[in-house]
């Protein structure tokens, strides 16, 4: 199973319904001119999911020798309306939970 495949799968299981894959956006994130993120979201049309009807998906390598993958699928739920929007809920929900 490819990577692109994957991200579809764990869209599909995290939230219940089915995704049909869109596109890729290159998404740049900074903070105080320093870049904190910078990768690939997957953008997915959403069928039956009771609230959104988008969702976007990426995956972070991590761990001392970046062996551990964390995927992570954003609904577009307000505030979140674009990849680079749900990349910046993600980052907030992330130093939350530390």
């Amino acid at each position: 199973m490819n990577e692109q495949e994957t991200l579809t799968e764990v869209v599909k299981r995290l939230h219940g319904c089915d995704a049909k894959f869109i596109e890729s956006v290159e998404v740049v994130e900074t903070f105080r001119g320093q870049t904190v993120w910078v990768g690939s979201v997957s953008v997915y049309d959403l069928a039956g999911h009771p609230q959104a009807k988008r969702c976007y998906a990426w995956n972070n390598k991590e761990g001392g020798d970046d062996k551990q993958t964390r995927f992570v699928a954003v609904l577009e739920l307000p505030p979140v309306n674009s990849p680079l929007t749900a990349v910046r809920a993600a980052i907030v929900g992330q130093f939350k939970q530390l």
